[in-house]
């Protein structure tokens, strides 16, 4: 019986008391309005749909160990894999333009931590040994009028300060903790990271296919038509992210250059890498250039590059983001900052590091599901799978 059918009027009282069985039952379900039963047919779904979400997290919660540098290896394999389709379609052999997409991941990764390693390690005296004399300085300037700050008062906030950071650290190192908790969490991931890497980029496909195989006949059109389409997000959300970080990198970069600041190079990468966390990311690392700024130059170099970091900030927010990501994954600007709110909260820097390509894929995959366009299409076999793919 459909929800909006009109139903006749539900016995009166003395009717319904000498009714018995199926007719009472028919009677007081008659007698429950349609928007109650609307509604609690909607509740119970909606909860169901909970419960099964939240059970997804807690499983995910336990092999995080497992699941973030698996979900990182596919962050990576949306950039590699492309440009193995590319070097096949220009008739390379398939395991060359592996082993070349591969090489090249790691040489530009490489690279870019043995720059950042090699000039911090560099300039890390001299940073130390003006730190110093930074902290010297701005003592003294508290202990100057208009502030008479004493050392007694001004060790009491430090131990405060302490004390509020000690309090809220385990939050902080359990969320920092999410991608590695000690250095062999960082080698086993590290090298999950380097095979589910490979394996993905070199036999994607029939690993789809397989997933593919695992679902009923009838529905394995909708599966591979949404799981395709998913995955052309999450490809066209990396290379956006790339071309974002590269923007904020760049900006930075000239502003450190331009104050001849120490360590610029390092501080550019370090903004291009901690950009694929949007939104946050440049804020993060930003932070760093003004701090160097200010231990290096002084107060008005400070202000200079923090102005530098808000203007690429705001450039990037309000006019690169949402335009090249709105067009590549369909997300809001406005699902963006929620969505990376709700991952950082959730799961630290993992989790607003993977919102909004999380976000983006579940969005498109529903969109695909709710158009309806696969159910004219036929029954789908594996060995179509892998035939229309490769």
């Amino acid at each position: 019986m459909k929800l909006w059918r009109a139903r006749p009027a539900a016995p009166n009282t003395v009717a319904r008391r000498t009714l018995t069985g199926p007719d009472r039952k028919r009677a007081v379900e008659e007698s429950i309005p349609i928007a109650v039963e609307i509604a609690g047919q909607w509740a119970w779904r909606l909860l169901a749909i909970i419960g099964v979400l939240i059970v997804f997290g807690l499983l995910i919660i336990s092999l995080k160990e497992i699941v973030i540098p698996f979900m990182i290896a596919l962050l990576i394999s949306g950039l590699l894999a492309p440009f193995k389709s590319f070097l096949m379609r220009h008739r390379w052999p398939k395991w060359l333009a592996v082993l070349v997409a591969m090489l090249l991941a790691v040489i530009v990764l490489g690279g870019l931590i043995f720059i950042v390693v090699a000039q911090v390690k560099s300039g890390l005296p001299n940073l130390e040994k003006q730190s110093v004399k930074a902290y010297a300085d701005f003592k003294s300037f508290l202990a100057s009028p208009p502030f008479n700050i004493s050392n007694s008062q001004y060790q009491a906030s430090i131990d405060a300060i302490f004390t509020s950071v000690k309090a809220g650290s385990g939050a902080l190192l359990s969320g920092a903790g999410i991608v590695a908790s000690t250095t062999g969490h960082v080698l086993a991931g590290i090298l999950l990271i380097v095979f589910s890497t490979l394996f993905i980029v070199l036999d994607g496909v029939r690993i789809w296919a397989w997933i593919v195989r695992l679902f009923p006949r009838r529905a394995r059109v909708t599966v591979d038509g949404a799981g395709q389409a998913g995955w052309l997000t999450l490809t066209a959300f990396v290379r956006v992210q790339v071309i974002v970080a590269a923007v904020d990198a760049v900006g930075i970069g000239i502003g450190a250059f331009a104050l001849q600041l120490p360590l610029a190079i390092p501080i550019a990468i370090l903004v291009f890498l901690g950009s694929f966390i949007p939104v946050v990311g440049v804020v993060l690392t930003g932070a760093i250039a003004v701090f160097v700024a200010l231990v290096y130059e002084g107060p008005l170099q400070a202000i200079i590059m923090l102005a530098v970091v808000v203007v690429v900030h705001l450039s990037e927010s309000h006019g690169l983001q949402p335009f090249v990501m709105g067009t590549a994954v369909k997300v809001h600007p406005l699902a963006v900052v929620l969505a990376v709110a709700a991952g950082s909260f959730v799961a630290g820097i993992a989790g607003a590091l993977f919102a909004v390509p999380l976000v983006a894929v579940i969005n498109v995959i529903v969109k695909y599901i709710a158009e309806g366009e696969w159910r004219a299409s036929p029954n789908l076999e594996v060995k179509d799978v892998i035939n229309v793919h490769e």
